[in-house]
């Protein structure tokens, strides 16, 4: 690998740094100086700010200074530290953007009648990320699957390379893939979809509310976004790792690996 590559890697890190602490720690920072801002709606928008806090500090500053050494200087039990927090944080970012469409699906269209949104609820969502994040996350470190140097080998991920004996990398990858990536996936899809669905049914009862047409545009932009944002963050790498995972024992470039 070109040096100059090393350094783009790092230089893209310290990007993300550079941005993802100060708005991540200003929204935990304004939510718990602000009474107001602390609802159960919000739970879930302080932990997605948690989980990408992990990144920053247990993925994004490791890779920045691996990178600027050229390979992964931590060694066994720093590639371990660093593949947990990193998915940890990747999963609880992930499962965060699927309790929140859940939530919102619960509140705005009502599948269940009487029900009222609450504390007890988003406690529940929150911790409902926590263990989908940890069951993905913790068993690299008992003997399903592992985690090795990846890419460029200045950070760390789960193996999804290798059919190493013993690791049973390939059921584990398959359980990746259905439970932490097509089943989120769908019912992201689903309660957004309802979402649009009952906002317009809304919209077309009050066609003169000026109010209601605003709302229904807001939500539609609103599910736009999310659905984009799920799907540039969590493809490329769910593609790459599946197109690898699938093609093993073909030549991959450690910059093809990296780039996802």
């Amino acid at each position: 690998v070109a040096p100059w590559a090393y350094g783009c890697l790092a230089a893209y890190m310290f990007f993300l740094i550079l941005t993802g602490f100060p708005i991540n720690f200003l929204t935990l920072y304004v939510t718990i100086e602000h009474k107001k801002l602390r609802t159960p709606l919000n739970y879930i928008l302080l932990n997605l700010a948690i989980a990408d806090l992990f990144m920053v500090f247990g993925g994004f500053t490791t890779t920045m200074y691996t990178s600027l050494h050229g390979y992964f200087v931590f060694g066994r039990v720093g590639c371990n530290l660093e593949g947990f927090f990193a998915t940890l944080g990747g999963e609880m970012g992930l499962w965060s953007l699927v309790v929140l469409a859940i939530e919102r699906w619960m509140v705005v269209c009502k599948p269940v009648s009487n029900f009222r949104f609450g504390e007890n609820h988003a406690i529940m969502g929150v911790v409902f990320t926590w263990i989908m994040a940890c069951a993905c996350a913790v068993p690299p470190l008992v003997g399903w699957s592992r985690y090795i140097p990846e890419g460029m080998q200045c950070s760390c991920g789960i193996d999804y390379y290798t059919r190493a004996p013993g690791y049973n990398n390939e059921s584990f990858v398959i359980y990746m893939f259905i439970v932490h990536f097509i089943i989120p996936l769908i019912v992201i899809f689903f309660c957004y979809g309802r979402l649009v669905c009952t906002v317009k049914e809304a919209a077309a009862q009050q066609q003169e509310s000026e109010t209601t047409q605003r709302a229904e545009r807001e939500v539609t932009r609103m599910v736009v976004i999310m659905v984009i944002a799920f799907l540039i963050c969590w493809i490329p790498y769910a593609s790459v790792a599946w197109y690898i995972f699938t093609h093993q024992g073909s030549e991959f470039g450690p910059v093809f690996m990296t780039l996802p």
